[in-house]
């Protein structure tokens, strides 16, 4: 496929919760010319954990079936899930399984955390973001106080895409867009923040050297265990919400609803977030702006797991009916719930079961656009389409739910794998001298049919905002309990 590129080859990584996908991508016309995928495990239970040997053991298969193509690459760069802890020992190898985005046990860390530096105020104008569970220093306090011998045995933190980017290049480095969501970067003087450091027992040595847009990493050494050539270059690499970001080609202001394992909005801004609510994640970009951020922890895999217990298909949803979901299967993030259970209300003999597959589908929107709002300036433009991407995305139940709950039109890049794509056009940036967003809109990634805004669903957005207030005793008092509502 390759011999009739028009240009360098590149390779995209995405190494997301559940597996790893490489893309080979002819830098000059964006034509995807090989893939490989290959799975990873999650633990399940109370804990988010994964071992990163296997993300590394899934790149060299994901590459494998990539063939000749991913041998004739010139350079590579890895977007990989955020916010994830990885410990090293003194030979470079995992101390114990990486803690993963959506392990929510270091919430009662978070909150102690907070305030200890002061208050939600002083995180927003330090870092840019107020700490929840799922960043990665709470994480770090977690393990320090469950597990002070992995801290002892650790002589290198890094996060998922750092890893791998380390067993590339033999080198520790990260970017500026996955450091902005650990915590421990403040975004106002783009370093590390040595106080916030001091308060975990963090030694600054243990952390990555921050690469920014357009510089490289390093160069491929691990050879023998990869297809590339001597001289490849790896490119700073980025999170996977900053990766999607490049892969959409995104300029300032545009919305994107990201449908995966967790539901994302955000937008590229010019300027620096400092939401001190702390429901805004206030990360950097890839490029050298910034991505204000909303995730929320339940989305397709909770409306999947709703369906499951139905003994239905996904779209087998049905209108009608007033029964109300909040699909809270993993705790929530946004809103900030760690420890909140699932709730149904307004069962009734008539309901059937699409009409309460529907209501998961509802709620789980709900909360995603309810986080949008909060993502949006005030002034921005609220009859431009929606950027829908991820997993779900290409499901009409999810596309008929954002339409009708958000009433604005609602584009479907047709472009799968973006932050592969995003990756390879960081990648391919190396080779050019382009901006990456620039590399993809060039490759025309976000092009895709928009389907017409509908009238929106106020009652039902009422009933879901009513349900909220009414559990609000009930779901607040979760936070400091062992258990759910």
């Amino acid at each position: 496929m390759s011999s009739a590129s028009s240009g360098p080859l590149v390779v995209g990584v995405d190494s997301s919760t559940q597996s790893t996908k490489v893309l080979v991508v002819d830098a000059a016309t964006g034509e995807v010319v090989a893939s490989g995928q290959a799975p990873h495990t999650v633990s399940s239970g109370a804990s988010r954990e994964s071992d990163p040997e296997q993300w590394w053991d899934a790149l060299c298969e994901a590459l494998r079936q990539c063939g000749a193509a991913a041998r004739e690459a010139a350079a590579v760069s890895v977007g990989g899930q955020q916010h994830g802890l990885v410990t090293l020992d003194a030979r470079g190898r995992p101390v114990r399984p990486a803690l993963l985005w959506n392990d929510v046990r270091s919430a009662p860390q978070a909150r102690r955390l907070v305030e200890e530096l002061g208050g939600a105020k002083v995180w927003a104008d330090r870092v840019g973001s107020v700490p929840t569970p799922s960043f990665t220093v709470t994480k770090w306090a977690w393990l320090a106080e469950h597990e002070p011998a992995s801290v002892r045995a650790t002589a290198a933190v890094r996060l998922p895409h750092d890893y791998l980017t380390q067993r590339l290049t033999g080198s520790g480095t990260t970017d500026r867009s996955d450091v902005s969501g650990t915590g421990w970067w403040a975004s106002a003087s783009e370093s590390y923040d040595e106080e916030i450091l001091r308060l975990v027992g963090l030694d600054p040595a243990l952390l990555p050297r921050v690469v920014h847009s357009g510089e490289v990493a390093g160069t491929v050494h691990a050879r023998g265990e990869l297809p590339f050539s001597k001289g490849t270059l790896v490119a700073p690499g980025a999170g996977d919400n900053a990766a999607a970001a490049l892969g959409l080609g995104l300029r300032p202001g545009t919305p994107v609803l990201s449908l995966g394992t967790s539901g994302t909005v955000y937008a590229v801004s010019e300027r620096r977030p400092t939401d001190l609510t702390g429901a805004v994640a206030g990360f950097a970009d890839a490029r050298g702006a910034w991505l204000p951020l909303a995730c929320t922890l339940n989305c397709t895999l909770a409306v999947d797991r709703v369906a499951a217990l139905l003994s239905l298909d996904r779209e087998a949803v049905r209108p009608g009916g007033a029964v109300t979901v909040l699909p809270y299967l993993d705790g929530e993030r946004t809103p900030d719930l760690p420890h909140a259970s699932g709730m149904l209300h307004g069962l009734r003999h008539d309901t059937t079961p699409g009409q309460v597959l529907q209501g998961a589908y509802d709620g789980a929107v709900h909360a995603l656009l309810g986080a949008l709002d909060a993502v949006l300036d005030a002034d921005a433009d609220r009859s431009e389409p929606l950027l829908l991407i991820g997993g779900g995305a290409r499901g009409t139940a999810w596309q008929e739910t954002v339409r009708r709950l958000s009433g604005r039109p609602v584009q479907i890049p047709e472009a799968r794998e973006l932050v592969a794509l995003g990756a390879a056009a960081q990648a391919a940036g190396l080779l050019t001298g382009e901006d990456p967003a620039a590399v993809a809109r060039r490759w025309g990634t976000a092009r895709g049919p928009v389907l017409d805004a509908v009238e929106r669903d106020e009652a039902t957005l009422s009933r879901i905002s009513s349900l909220l207030s009414d559990a609000a005793p009930l779901l607040n008092g979760a936070l400091d309990g062992a258990h759910g509502v």
